[in-house]
């Protein structure tokens, strides 16, 4: 069997990127991705266990830096006192989407990848997964306004999840359209003034 080199793990990683990409997880073909990446099926086990654990590689590093932040920016708005709550609104998820634009842009492969293509692995619900997270601290957010004396429109989980989606969607498109990372920034700053005023119309109205 052919001995494990880092050469040989990233023509194996390039190859599944590349079938991956233009197939897709369900469509892309294992024996294609060792065909182009010169080595035997054998030696293919040798460094990953099933075509999802070769998935993984490439996409586990960007899921979980990007879900990280995602969860402590919400945990950072969350810890802040119910007083200084509505004067942060918007300050540490606008922060942590001008971060993620950047890093969808430096990594546009492999987060397209984790994105678009994980349909068949357990990244396929990584979008909503964060958009359930964001409904979730909306909910509170609201409460903690409640609880401060503000009149707050009651609204669903539904409507508040298909924001959340367009919002979270918009960042999805720079990578499905190939955005340049200037114009995605405009774009996406832009997204985010017209979110923040619907959100505040909604829970006045």
């Amino acid at each position: 069997m052919e001995s494990k080199t880092q050469d040989t793990l990233e023509r194996i990683q390039q190859a599944a990127l590349d079938e991956f990409s233009e197939k897709g997880f369900l469509g892309a073909s294992l024996r294609q991705i060792v065909k182009h990446a010169g080595v035997t099926t054998g030696a293919f086990y040798g460094y990953f266990s099933s075509k999802e654990a070769l998935f993984a590689s490439i996409v586990e590093p960007h899921a979980a830096i990007l879900m990280s932040k995602y969860v402590d920016a919400h945990i950072s708005f969350s810890e802040l006192s119910a007083e200084e709550q509505p004067e942060h609104m918007g300050v540490e998820s606008g922060a942590y989407i001008h971060w993620m634009v950047e890093y969808v842009c430096q990594h546009r492969e492999p987060v397209k990848l984790l994105f678009c293509g994980a349909e068949g692995t357990g990244y396929e619900n990584f979008i909503h997964n964060m958009v359930e997270l964001e409904v979730k601290s909306t909910f509170r957010y609201m409460e903690t306004l409640r609880r401060l004396g503000h009149s707050i429109s009651e609204l669903s989980p539904s409507l508040c999840h298909i924001i959340a989606s367009g919002m979270l969607g918009g960042i999805v498109e720079i990578v499905v359209h190939d955005i340049p990372q200037e114009q995605a920034m405009r774009d996406v700053e832009q997204l985010r003034t017209f979110y923040t005023a619907g959100w505040l119309k909604l829970m006045s109205s």
